[in-house]
């Protein structure tokens, strides 16, 4: 549903948040590393963020990623999924059609509408704030288990 890039920008800001609660700033490598993504890729997916002031991006030593405690109670899932990807998944046709619409549904479009607005209804309301305090309970998990370790 989301671009490969927006799945790692919102696992990218949850770690961040994740950190930034614990007062600990993150370099680009070990985003990368517990993302599972590109370093590259994770580069220009952070200048993406940092752009929309979704983080902050501090430099020299000491410097590296952060989530200010305000920002993390205050940034919604939607501004990370617009900031990368934009609006077209609330609008966009289920099956891809370039074409869709009330007048001309595709076979799913009823469905597929119920479905986009209960995601963004859980987009709007949901903060990195209770997002990172899941991943801090242990309880939810921002990469998969390798079962073969």
């Amino acid at each position: 549903m989301f671009s490969k890039a927006c799945e790692y920008g919102i696992r990218a800001s949850i770690f961040i948040a994740t950190k930034s609660s614990k007062g600990i700033r993150v370099g680009i490598k070990d985003v990368a590393k517990e993302i599972d993504s590109p370093e590259p890729f994770t580069a220009k997916i952070m200048q993406i963020l940092t752009k929309n002031g979704i983080i902050h991006s501090a430099k020299g030593v000491g410097g590296g990623f952060e989530v200010s405690p305000e920002a993390s109670k205050s940034v919604k899932l939607i501004q990370i999924v617009d900031a990368i990807d934009g609006n077209k998944i609330y609008s966009g046709c289920g099956i891809g059609l370039k074409e869709c619409s009330e007048e001309h549904p595709c076979p799913v479009h009823h469905e597929f509408k119920k479905i986009r607005g209960l995601l963004l209804e859980m987009l709007t309301k949901t903060t990195l704030e209770q997002l990172a305090s899941d991943v801090k309970s242990g309880d939810f998990f921002l990469k998969t288990l390798n079962i073969n370790e």
